[in-house]
């Protein structure tokens, strides 16, 4: 039942996007622009039984922060992990979450390495982290405000300014929110400002 509702439902959304032309095709695959051809492709796939893997829901919030916290404050691949480099093959120690007792060891080719790495590197002026809702960068100080006031709270005293660089950076890097990816945006970097919460 769920196999055929999910199955449906993307092939319904795929066709969609296909008419409002949010679908590019390039080198074999350009034939698919004419719908005729696209439709005909689709076609066997409304045929195939379909998995859907749904994993059973986390047991309660903390689970959920343990989770996210693995991926969130972190780089991809932290230098105490690496264990040698040589005749092309990188060993590194990586955790396997169900069996945290035993830390495993991979040796991967150094292309294959590079290549799983660069998967984690965030474009020129992304954030590894987002806020969404009333923490969402837009309306951030008026919602706020609003929830504030609406717990009859006052506002927290605001953070200081930075004089200096040094300080800039001494404030910002206890913020990781605040951090730009990789620090390639300086200029984006300098305007941000600590908002209290």
């Amino acid at each position: 039942m769920l196999s055929r509702l999910y199955r449906r439902l993307f092939l319904e959304r795929l066709l969609a996007a296909f008419h409002a032309g949010r679908l590019n095709f390039f080198g074999e695959l350009t034939g698919l622009t004419m719908p005729a051809a696209f439709a005909a492709h689709l076609r066997p796939l409304r045929q195939v039984n379909w998995v859907v893997y749904a994993k059973r829901p986390f047991a309660d919030p903390q689970h959920v922060l343990n989770y996210l916290g693995r991926y969130t404050h972190r780089v991809a691949i932290a230098n105490s992990r690496l264990i040698n480099l040589s005749d092309g093959q990188v060993r590194f120690r990586w955790k396997d979450y169900r069996q945290p007792a035993r830390p495993k060891v991979m040796t991967l080719d150094v292309g294959e390495f590079i290549r799983r790495f660069l998967l984690h590197v965030l474009p020129d002026g992304f954030r590894r982290i987002r806020h969404f809702g009333f923490l969402a960068n837009t309306h951030r100080r008026s919602k706020l405000a609003m929830i504030r006031n609406l717990l009859q709270l006052t506002a927290p005293d605001t953070a200081p300014k930075p004089t200096n660089y040094r300080e800039q950076y001494a404030i910002s890097r206890h913020l990781p929110h605040l951090r730009w990816a990789h620090g390639r945006d300086r200029s984006a970097q300098s305007r941000a400002k600590a908002i209290p919460v």
